[in-house]
């Protein structure tokens, strides 16, 4: 994994290289630079694949020059497609550029794996980013050429000034994280998931090259088929990324999915190290006895990482360094302090579970909004639409029954955090009801003319899209490279979701438990007791450390000079955080507030 920064068109050589320089968390085995006249290409590494010196980016072949991070797990099997070629190098960034001469950009389709690359072609320069979204790609545009990183501080030196984009600060409101291609940088904007954008001469394109519901409906209509099918597909896409010199390890909770990865890696042979987090005295947040259990089961070497009031004290403004812009997940601390342990241990590989509960419905409330959407078709509803009307109630669950009954779209991502109603209460500024539909309409026109037509489907897709491509993986790519380590989710395979979705979404939801097809396989690796557990959502004493270390003061600091939210609003919502509800719409509020008092104010 690495550090990708560039510029094409005019620059000042020593602000590049400055501005180079603060990515090099991203990669130390080695820094690269390439200046021309109008062009400045350079890369900060960490090597896995190939840790030869001849594999050193920025890598020219020809006429073409690359900066790329990320993993092509099948550059083997290209290699072989390729094999016409004569070859320099075994790493995965010739055969980008291999597979780019003989395919054209259209060869970001063969590939699997995990990336983002720059690549300059004469006067052509493509920003490529991978399907899921695993690795993030940004640019600014201006009137001198484009500048483009892995991550925005790299990018900010280059702003006339620093200004809120108020797209960015609904979507973040309403989803998480600011959805794309919104920064909270006016004039920084960022590639979404399976696009690239071409540059040349000071024009810029954009195509979308896939989404996750390109692949065929109920193609899959048996139960036996749909399991062999995924427990070889996620047998595969574990092999690929095991399939390296470099120590790995794994992330391993409570739940089924760390499980899973790895139960099927030691039966392919690797017993992973895995590491746990847990938090002395708040036994309702510690997954430690749960992943213990797991790991004696399958012989694992297991380190409890044990974190404390005074580690979040501690570093919780170097992670929002770190984070650059504001980002809603009060776990992204804890895995931030994970990853500095695994590190300090040697490793450079860490496998995770992101994606699976999208892939496979592992959320209780995918259920509750299938029941929900039945009652759209109660012949008799006026009357409950005139009661929501007149019953307003800061819980969501007013709301979505609010939306079925006004025929408005009732599922916005597992993400959707403020809803409408809620921003326009806190805000001093108009926020009409539905308004954030306009950040989802993309994606809800490409689901209306695919030719999948089951809500399930709807769930999946924009979750893997925005909940899991801008929320989860943002934060995994930030905190384990903070640390210079490089983050694989085997779920994120693309041959696993078209499968997971070319499944009868009947099949999929079953008797209405969740994960239920993951759950049939894992009976091949598992003990009843792994597979069945309740399962426990991501959390820590969060709250209860905001509060203690005074820091949820900086809230009302921040509102009292920027007066963006209504006092008594924002006094509710911090009277119910200090019951214990709403905690993560407050967390979200500090984090804005900490990045509006170290940029703007």
């Amino acid at each position: 994994m690495c550090g990708v920064f560039g510029i094409i068109g005019k620059y000042l050589p020593d602000k590049a290289r400055a501005a180079f320089s603060t990515l090099a968390h991203r990669g130390r085995d080695h820094s690269g630079i390439v200046e021309d006249k109008g062009l400045f290409l350079a890369h900060h590494r960490l090597a896995i694949t190939d840790n030869h010196t001849r594999s050193h980016q920025p890598m020219r072949r020809g006429n073409l020059l690359i900066s790329f991070n990320g993993e092509i797990y099948n550059h083997h099997v290209l290699r072989k497609e390729l094999s016409h070629c004569v070859w320099e190098t075994q790493s995965d960034t010739e055969v980008i550029l291999v597979a780019y001469e003989t395919w054209g950009i259209e060869c970001v389709k063969r590939f699997e794996g995990m990336f983002t690359f720059a690549l300059v072609d004469g006067e052509k320069l493509y920003l490529v980013r991978d399907r899921f979204g695993e690795k993030s790609l940004f640019y600014h545009q201006n009137h001198d050429g484009i500048i483009f990183a892995s991550e925005i501080k790299a990018i900010k030196p280059f702003l006339a000034s620093i200004r809120m984009n108020d797209e960015a600060l609904h979507s973040y409101l309403s989803y998480l994280a600011p959805t794309p291609p919104h920064t909270f940088y006016h004039g920084i904007e960022k590639i979404q998931s399976g696009e690239w954008i071409c540059y040349k001469r000071g024009n810029l394109s954009r195509q979308t090259y896939y989404h996750p519901l390109e692949c065929d409906v109920s193609m899959i209509n048996e139960r036996s088929v749909a399991i062999d099918t995924i427990e070889n597909i996620l047998h595969q896409s574990i092999q690929s990324r095991l399939d390296t010199s470099a120590p790995v390890a794994a992330l391993l909770s409570g739940g089924l999915d760390s499980a899973m990865i790895c139960a099927i890696a030691a039966q392919q042979g690797r017993k992973l190290p895995v590491f746990t987090l847990g938090y002395d005295e708040f036994s309702s947040y510690d997954e430690r006895a749960n992943a213990k259990i797991t790991a004696d089961y399958l012989g694992l070497a297991h380190t409890e990482v044990i974190i404390t009031q005074r580690d979040f004290d501690d570093n919780l403004d170097t992670l929002l360094f770190h984070m650059d812009e504001p980002l809603n997940d009060p776990a992204a601390l804890p895995l931030y302090l994970l990853m500095q342990k695994i590190s300090t241990e040697g490793y450079k590989v860490v496998l995770s579970g992101e994606g699976s509960d999208e892939i496979f419905l592992g959320y209780r409330q995918y259920f509750e909004y299938l029941d929900i959407e039945n009652t759209a078709s109660l012949h008799h509803k006026n009357w409950l639409k005139k009661y929501f009307h007149a019953n307003f109630s800061m819980n969501r669950e007013w709301e979505w029954y609010k939306r079925i009954f006004e025929d408005s779209l009732l599922f916005r991502t597992s993400g959707e955090k403020f809803t409408d109603l809620q921003q326009n209460h806190l805000l001093r500024r108009n926020v009409r009801d539905n308004s954030s539909l306009r950040f989802l309409a993309p994606y809800r026109e490409i689901f209306e003319q695919s030719d999948h037509k089951h809500p399930a489907q709807w769930y999946s897709m924009i979750d893997l899209k925005l909940f899991v491509g801008e929320h989860f993986l943002t934060k995994l790519d930030r905190v384990s490279m903070a640390h210079t380590i490089e983050a694989r989710a085997p779920f994120l395979n693309h041959r696993l979701v078209a499968t997971a979705l070319s499944i009868n979404p009947l099949l999929r939801i079953g008797e209405g438990q969740t994960k239920n097809l993951l759950k049939q396989v894992a009976q091949n690796y598992l003990s009843n007791e792994i597979i069945n557990r309740k399962k426990k959502g991501f959390s820590y004493p969060y709250m209860e450390w905001l509060i203690a270390s005074q820091r949820i003061d900086l809230i009302r600091k921040v509102n009292a000079k920027t007066g963006l939210f209504y006092d008594d609003a924002l006094d509710k919502y911090l009277e119910m955080a200090q019951r214990g509800k709403f905690k993560q719409h407050i967390w979200g509020l500090y984090v804005l507030s900490h990045w509006i008092e170290r940029e703007l104010l």
